[in-house]
C-alpha cells in the first residue's frame, strides 16, 4: 500500500513532463531506486544517473549497484578479464605510473652507475606497489589517479582488472556499495581494506562500455542508465526523473501532505479575510491586503493554464467559504 502511494507521487510528478507517455515504466524505476537507499539518510547523491544516447527510452535500466563508463585505458587493457564472480575490490588514490621526476628536481651524479641506480630505484618503487596489490588478493583495482601502461600490462598478465582516473562521485558510490576504503598507499594492504560484490562485468550499453558492480553486500546505492534519442532529450528525462526521485524521497521522510494547486493559499486567504474584520483601524486594511496577496498563486496558475482567472477565483472563494 505504501509502495502504491509512492508510485502515485512519482507518476504525478511526471504528468507534465516529456516522459508522460512512459510514466508507468519510469515510476517503477524511480520507486525502486529510492527504496534501495539507506532509509535513514535517503542520500539522493547515491543514485547515479548515466546518459547513453541512442536506443529507446524503454531501453533504460536500473542497476542495483554501481555502474560507470569505462575510463581511459592503456595498451594491455584488452588482455584483462572483463567479468568476475565474487571478486575482491581495491580502491586506491595512488598513481601507478612510471614517471620521471618533476621538472624542478635536480639529481647530481658523478658516474654512469649512479644514474643507473636512480633509474633502477624508480622501477623498483613501482614494482613494489604492483606486487603489494597482487599479494592483497584483489581482482578489481580502481584508482582516482592514472594507472599507466606498465601497470595495466602487469595486471593483465595476472588476470586482474584495473581502471584509472575513476571520477570521485563514482568512486564514492563504489566504496559505499562494496564496503571497502580508499587507500592512499600500497605499503600496508590488508583484507579489511578490500570490498567485494557478487559479480563484476564490463559490458556494452549502446555505444559505450560500462563497468557494472552488482550484488553488493553493503549496497545502499543504485545507478540509472538512461537511453534515448538526442542528448538534449536524455537531459530532459534526467531532470524529470530527478524531480520524481526528490518527491518520492520527501514522501518517505515526511508523512504530512498539503493540497497543491493554490488550495492552501486560498484557505489562508479566507482565514485572514475573516480575521481582518475583527480588527479595528488601519491594520484591518493591511491584513486584508495580505489576504489578497495569497490569491496571486492560484491566479497565476489560472493564467498559465489559459483559464479565466477572475471566474475561477470567484468559484474558489465560494467553495472555501462553504
Amino acid at each position: 500500500e505504501f509502495r502504491d502511494l509512492l508510485s502515485k507521487c512519482a507518476a504525478t510528478a511526471m504528468n507534465s513532463k516529456l516522459i508522460y507517455s512512459q510514466k508507468d515504466f519510469f515510476t517503477k524505476m524511480v520507486v525502486d531506486a529510492v527504496l534501495s537507499l539507506d532509509q535513514e539518510s535517503l542520500n539522493e547523491r547515491l543514485i547515479g544517473i548515466k546518459r547513453v544516447p541512442g536506443g529507446a527510452m524503454q531501453d533504460s535500466v536500473l542497476v542495483n549497484g554501481v555502474a560507470f563508463k569505462k575510463t581511459f585505458s592503456y595498451a594491455g587493457f584488452e588482455q584483462q578479464p572483463k567479468s568476475f564472480k565474487n571478486p575482491k575490490i581495491l580502491c586506491l588514490n595512488v598513481e601507478l605510473e612510471l614517471k620521471a621526476e618533476k621538472d624542478n628536481a635536480e639529481v647530481r651524479v658523478e658516474q654512469v652507475s649512479d644514474y643507473q641506480a636512480i633509474v633502477d630505484a624508480e622501477w623498483q618503487i613501482i614494482f613494489q606497489k604492483l606486487e603489494a596489490i597482487v599479494a592483497s588478493g584483489a581482482k578489481v583495482v580502481l584508482s582516482k589517479l592514472p594507472i599507466g601502461d606498465l601497470a595495466t600490462q602487469y595486471f593483465a598478465d595476472r588476470d586482474i582488472f584495473c581502471a584509472g582516473r575513476v571520477a570521485k562521485d563514482d568512486m564514492d558510490r563504489v566504496v559505499q556499495a562494496v564496503g571497502c576504503s580508499v587507500q592512499s598507499t600500497c605499503s600496508d594492504l590488508h583484507a579489511e581494506h578490500l570490498g567485494e560484490c557478487a559479480s563484476f562485468e564490463e559490458t556494452q550499453v549502446g555505444s559505450e562500455r560500462f563497468n557494472i558492480f552488482e550484488g553488493c553486500p553493503q549496497a545502499k546505492t543504485c545507478t540509472l542508465i538512461l537511453r534515448g534519442g538526442a542528448e538534449q532529450f536524455i537531459a530532459e528525462v534526467e531532470r524529470s526523473l530527478h524531480d520524481a526521485i526528490m518527491i518520492v524521497r520527501r514522501a518517505i521522510k515526511n508523512n504530512l501532505v498539503v493540497a497543491g494547486g493554490g488550495a492552501t493559499e486560498m484557505e489562508l486567504s479566507k482565514y485572514l479575510r475573516i480575521h481582518s474584520r475583527t480588527i479595528e483601524g488601519k491594520q484591518q486594511l493591511i491584513i486584508g491586503a495580505y489576504a489578497k496577496a495569497f490569491e496571486i498563486i492560484p491566479r497565476q496558475l489560472c493564467d498559465n493554464a489559459g483559464f479565466d482567472a477572475t471566474d475561477i477565483l470567484n468559484k474558489l472563494r465560494m467553495k472555501h467559504s462553504q
